[in-house]
Formats: structure tokens, C-alpha cells, sequence
């Protein structure tokens, strides 16, 4: 079991040195795009939520 899991390991440190990390400029640029996005979602979401409970409220009266 202890050999399976040394391989495993090693396996895993000899995949990682393959990948190619993005830079530190290019993270942040990336980080900010998904913040503004996620940000944007949200508040789509929400103003057809809204919409939607205000639509459901009237059919219920």
C-alpha cells in the first residue's frame, strides 16, 4: 500500500512540473474579468427574481 501511494505521489509532483502556470499579470487580469462577471450575473439573477415573485404574487391574489 505504502508503494502505491509513494507512486502516486511521485506521479503526481512529475504532472505538475509539466503544467504551465499563467503569470502573475495574466491571473489578476483573469481574476478581475470573473469578479466583474460573476458581479453582472448576479445582479441579472436577481432583477429576474424579482420580476418573476412580483408576476407569481399578482397570478396569487
Amino acid at each position: 500500500m505504502k508503494d502505491k501511494i509513494k507512486n502516486y505521489l511521485f506521479e503526481v509532483r512529475s504532472e505538475l512540473k509539466k503544467v504551465t502556470w499563467p503569470e502573475k499579470k495574466t491571473l489578476g487580469i483573469s481574476t478581475v474579468v470573473i469578479v466583474i462577471f460573476m458581479v453582472i450575473m448576479a445582479l441579472y439573477f436577481g432583477i429576474v427574481d424579482l420580476i418573476f415573485s412580483k408576476i407569481v404574487s399578482l397570478i396569487i391574489r
